[in-house]
């Protein structure tokens, strides 16, 4: 059963899973735009501070609470709070829409439209795995979208976008790591430069991407 609940949980959060996240680039096509982000090296350094104090480590905070049961609507709430932007906000609630729509057109049960990591944690509830493996392939998941945007922009190799997106492994195992039994009381952002981009982004003449 654990080998089955694993292909599930990877299958959801699969490129190929309907959640259109090949659209958003959680502010990075600002910073590309603007030569803040020029190359792999440049890429991996905006990636790590998104994954340990921006974006990512919140997620995988809201991930582990719902996964230890608590209330999904108030953590919906909490993610709109945290979402510091009308296009975070649109990314995330967007994306989690369409997970939640999918998995109950796949047989699962309908659920309310949720923020991505809510909507994920609860349906990952059931599937018997370890809190640190769905936060570990969440975060790989999250991380991977935004390196396809760079590799698509910037543009960079795709060898080269591989290679950022091993060299953050470590990264994504201790961002996972360090939200095992997360609260309210820990969770913070603080990238500040993304959270910029990503407003600054809503008044972008012309973009290739919605966030």
């Amino acid at each position: 059963m654990t080998d089955r609940a694993l292909l599930t949980l990877t299958q959801w959060l699969s490129p190929a899973f309907p959640l259109g996240g090949f659209a958003y680039s959680h502010g990075l096509e600002l910073a590309i735009s603007d030569g803040q982000v020029r190359d792999a090296t440049g890429l991996r350094g905006w990636l790590d501070a998104v994954l340990t104090r921006g974006g990512g480590r919140a997620d995988a905070w809201l991930l582990s609470m719902v996964l230890h049961g608590a209330d999904a609507d108030e953590m919906a709430v909490l993610a709109e709070a945290l979402a510091g932007s009308k296009e975070r906000w649109a990314e995330t609630f967007e994306q989690g829409t369409a997970f939640a729509r999918t998995v109950a057109e796949m047989g699962g049960p309908k659920r309310p439209a949720r923020a991505l990591p809510v909507a994920v944690g609860e349906a990952a509830r059931g599937l018997g795995l370890s809190e640190k493996t769905v936060i570990s392939l969440y975060l790989h998941s999250f991380t991977s979208n935004l390196v396809s945007a760079g590799v698509r922009f910037i543009p960079l190799g795709q060898a080269a976008g591989q290679s950022v997106l091993s060299e953050l492994h470590e990264r994504i195992d201790r961002v996972a790591e360090e939200a095992l039994g997360a609260t309210v009381d820990g969770l913070s952002t603080g990238a500040f430069a993304a959270d910029l981009n990503a407003a600054r982004h809503e008044d972008m003449d012309v973009r290739i991407f919605k966030t």
